[in-house]
C-alpha cells in the first residue's frame, strides 16, 4: 500500500496528484471516487466552487477525466478497468440547477448535497456512454452505500446527532458494511464488463428518473468541462 496525497477540493492538488501517479508508470485497474462532505455551511473551495458541488462532484469529475487515458491503457477485453463512484439515496430528491450549480441564489445544505449526488449519477451514466462509444475496456458504475455510521454527519443538527448516537447500532451500517457494495463493484466477476449500473446492497437497482435524461447528462458534462478547465471531447459523440 502506498499513499499519495490528493485534496479533492483543490483542482491544483488533483492535477499534481495525477502527475505524481503518472510518473510511476503504474497501471490503473480500479478507481473508487468516494470523497465527500455533507450538509456543510455555505462556503467555497479554494477554486471558488460551492463546497458540496466542488468537492463531491467536480473534484471527482476532474480526477476521473485526467486518469481516463491510464484506465483505458490498463483495461483489456477480459479484464476491464473499473470506475466506481459513490453517490447516495439523497440523489432521488436532488434537483440539478444548471443555471445555478453553485447554489448562489438560495443556499440550502440539503439541496446542495443532494444536487452533488445527483450530478455524480448523471456523470457516471454519460461517462459509460462515452466509454462504450469509444470501444474502451473501462466500465463506470455508481454505488449507493446506504446509511453508514461515519463522521460524515458531523454537520447535522445536534438533535439528529443524539438520535444517531442512540440508534446507530440498529439503523446504521458499519463502515465495513457500507464499503461492501463498492468492493463488489470493484472486484466481483459478476460485474465484469457491466457498466452504467446503479448498485445498492450489491444489486442493480433503478436510480432517479431524471438521472436517465441524456440531454441533461450532456449539458452537465459540457458545463463541468468548462468549470474545471478541460476540453469537451464528448461533443463529437452523439
Amino acid at each position: 500500500v502506498e499513499f499519495l496525497y490528493c485534496d479533492l477540493a483543490s483542482m491544483k492538488s488533483i492535477r499534481q496528484f495525477v502527475q505524481r501517479f503518472r510518473a510511476k508508470n503504474c497501471p490503473l485497474h480500479v478507481l473508487v471516487n468516494n470523497a465527500g462532505v455533507m450538509l456543510v455551511p455555505e462556503r467555497k473551495t479554494e477554486d471558488g466552487f460551492e463546497e458540496h458541488f466542488g468537492l463531491n462532484y467536480l473534484g471527482h469529475f476532474l480526477l476521473t477525466n485526467l486518469l481516463l487515458d491510464t484506465l483505458k491503457q490498463s483495461g483489456t477485453h477480459s479484464h476491464n478497468a473499473r470506475i466506481i463512484t459513490v453517490s447516495s439515496a439523497t440523489h432521488y430528491v436532488g434537483k440539478l440547477h444548471l443555471n445555478d450549480l453553485q447554489s448562489r441564489c438560495s443556499y440550502s445544505p440539503h439541496g446542495a448535497y443532494a444536487q452533488s449526488k445527483l450530478a455524480l449519477v448523471l456523470f457516471t451514466y454519460r461517462l459509460q456512454h462515452l466509454l462504450t462509444a469509444n470501444g474502451s475496456h473501462v466500465t463506470a458504475n455508481i454505488v449507493d452505500p446506504g446509511v453508514v455510521n461515519t463522521d460524515l454527519y458531523k454537520h447535522v443538527f445536534w438533535v439528529i446527532k443524539v438520535v444517531k448516537w442512540m440508534t446507530s447500532w440498529l439503523f446504521f451500517k458499519t463502515p465495513e458494511e457500507g464499503a461492501s457494495t463498492s468492493i463488489y463493484a470493484a472486484v466481483s466477476p459478476e460485474m465484469e464488463g457491466a457498466g452504467g449500473c446503479y448498485l445498492y446492497n450489491e444489486k442493480r437497482t433503478k436510480s432517479a428518473d431524471v438521472a436517465y435524461d441524456e440531454e441533461l447528462q450532456r449539458r452537465l458534462w459540457t458545463e463541468s468541462c468548462k468549470m474545471v478547465g478541460i476540453s469537451d471531447e464528448s461533443s463529437r459523440v452523439p
